[in-house]
């Protein structure tokens, strides 16, 4: 698992130095970090007490080599929709933008790194859940 798409949970527990999400992502051969996670991110920020040191961490974070966001394009919206369609047949849907994530995700070939187990419904997408 070297390719990871980061949640926005695993990021958080990450900058707070929690061992496990820490480990993979310095192991990691490539990061990828949706958009959607960017505005989920930056929104925690400005509601925080630390808006300009997170968002600079967060900048240092996206500058490194192996990091790259992924933008909503039109074949994400398409695996969006498959995605939508399949869970709500299984009966099991997800928060919108966690469904965008494992677009992303199944898009971009990585596994997504997260804390919510939710993600395991979405078939088509790799996920390690960390606890």
């Amino acid at each position: 698992m070297s390719h990871l798409c980061l949640d926005t949970s695993a990021y958080s527990h990450f900058k707070r130095g929690a061992a496990q999400p820490l480990e993979l992502i310095r192991r990691a051969r490539s990061i990828v970090v949706p958009a959607v996670v960017l505005g989920e991110l930056r929104t925690g920020f400005r509601l925080g007490s630390r808006p300009t040191q997170n968002e600079a961490e967060l900048l240092r974070f996206l500058d490194e080599s192996i990091v790259t966001v992924a933008d909503i394009g039109d074949h994400t919206s398409a695996i969006y929709a498959e995605l939508v369609c399949d869970l709500r047949r299984q009966g099991t849907p997800l928060p919108t933008n966690d469904i965008w994530i494992a677009a992303t995700a199944a898009e971009t070939g990585t596994t997504v790194l997260t804390y919510d187990a939710h993600f395991k419904h979405v078939s088509r997408v790799g996920c390690q859940v960390l606890a």
